[in-house]
This record gives C-alpha cells, structure tokens and sequence, in this order.
C-alpha cells in the first residue's frame, strides 16, 4: 500500500501555519529525513509531527514550533 501526499516541502525557509496541512510531508530545518504532519495548532504556531515512512514499530509523534518547518 502506498500514500501519496498533495504537498512536499524541502530544506530552505521556515513555514508558516498557513502553508502546510494535516498530512503532508515536509522536512525540518537542518535535517534531511521526512516527517508527516499529524495535527496543526495554528494559535500557539505548533505541530505534531512523525517520521515519514513508519517503521514497522511506528514512528512516535513529536511537538514541534512550525517555524522549524522548511519550505523549498
């Protein structure tokens, strides 16, 4: 089974709460691997985010501020 994201973002500027969405896959600031976006707080400008792909014992779900999301 595969998924497919709408959106994929890569290092370069931070993001806004306004450019990303539940779900997409996107990449944090000085790091190279994917992460998928879980949940949004757009009020207090936070993320939850999980390693993208799971591994087979799951990835764990992290905060993190949205200014720490990259955008290309």
């Amino acid at each position: 089974m595969s998924l497919k994201f709408e959106k994929h973002y890569y290092l370069g500027k931070s993001m806004t709460s306004e450019d990303i969405s539940q779900g997409d896959c996107v990449q944090l600031l000085n790091e190279e691997k994917l992460f998928q976006v879980i949940g949004i707080d757009c009020e207090h400008q936070k993320c939850w985010v999980r390693q993208w792909p799971l591994s087979d014992s799951g990835s764990p779900v992290f905060e993190i501020a949205i200014k720490q999301i990259c955008a290309t």
